[in-house]
């Protein structure tokens, strides 16, 4: 079952996801329900989709993961003859 918006998603995931990530697991979960997938490949998506820019804390608070700057500022060069 689709989500229409975050207010509809279970209360636990409400509560431990800040108001992005829970926009980021509605987002995975509708595309991988629209793509065919059951519920509960659909949920290990959004998670994963989740975990790609946020991480948990030891108290299981999440937070957005720290931005690697190498990964943004990777020079591109060409093989050239």
């Amino acid at each position: 079952m689709p989500y229409n918006k975050i207010n509809e998603l279970p209360q636990d995931i409400q509560t431990r996801l800040p108001e992005h990530a829970q926009q980021i697991f509605v987002a995975a979960f509708n595309a991988a329900q629209s793509d065919g997938m059951n519920e509960d490949t659909s949920l290990e998506v959004a998670w994963n989709s989740v975990h790609n820019e946020y991480e948990p804390d030891r108290e299981g608070n999440w937070h957005r993961k720290p931005e690697d700057p190498a990964i943004h500022h990777k020079a591109v060069m060409s093989g050239g003859n």
